[in-house]
């Protein structure tokens, strides 16, 4: 059971991963271009491109590194570290996915197709992550 909401927690994460990865070096997928990608994507009012690769290219590893520490939390170690930085990640992705449904997260991300995807599928996805990384350190403690 453990393995499955692992995955469940690293795939996700994968694929924004490798998104992020392929922003970092220029692809605008799934759009046609910057401008479209960067209203898609980041939404923050009359955004015209996308934000520095650099940036694209943090958040690539960052995901991968959260994906991988997902999966580290089936150790069966008593790990305080491991536990903690899991209950860490829970909170920042629960704190994300709490804050898309702000009014103020709306005044600063209101750009289409931003605002709608934000409400169906980036910010249930960053509860999701949260509560999977809740459960996952959860298992560990107790």
């Amino acid at each position: 059971m453990i393995s499955g909401l692992a995955s469940l927690v690293f795939i996700p994460l994968l694929a924004v991963s490798m998104v992020h990865m392929a922003w970092a070096f220029g692809a605008t997928y799934p759009v046609k271009d910057e401008k479209m990608l960067a209203r898609t994507v980041a939404g923050f009012k009359d955004i015209e491109k996308m934000p520095p690769r650099l940036a694209s290219f943090a958040v690539s590893l960052l995901a991968l590194g959260a994906g991988i520490w997902g999966l580290a939390l089936t150790d069966p170690s008593t790990s305080i570290i491991l536990t903690a930085g899991g209950i860490l990640l829970a909170l920042a992705f629960l704190g994300r996915g709490i804050i898309g449904y702000t009014r103020r997260w709306r005044e600063l991300t209101p750009e289409e197709p931003f605002a709608t995807l934000d409400k169906k599928i980036y910010s249930p996805l960053c509860l999701f992550l949260g509560a999977g990384f809740l459960t996952l350190s959860a298992l560990r403690i107790f």
